[in-house]
């Protein structure tokens, strides 16, 4: 699917509704623009706020993660 904007006469660019609300653009946001070969990308980047929870749903295999990890220090330690 693709939309069309227009550059104002400050180089300003008004995001389609329907992009900002299935990428969830706010207000204060900032985006990245990253140049590639066949184009311009726009890539949001959320507030550090809005991120708290997103892995909640991975919590026990981060867990399980960290517990290896402080295992083997331990016993990289040791030695």
């Amino acid at each position: 699917m693709s939309y069309t904007a227009t550059v104002t006469s400050k180089s300003m660019v008004t995001i389609p509704s329907k992009i900002r609300r299935k990428y969830n653009i706010k207000e204060g946001m900032k985006v990245k623009f990253v140049e590639s070969e066949t184009g311009v990308l726009m890539i949001p980047i959320p507030k550090l706020e809005d991120l708290r929870g997103i892995d909640s749903r991975h919590a026990p295999l981060l867990i399980k993660a960290i517990k290896e990890l402080e295992l083997e220090h331990r016993e990289e330690a040791k030695r």
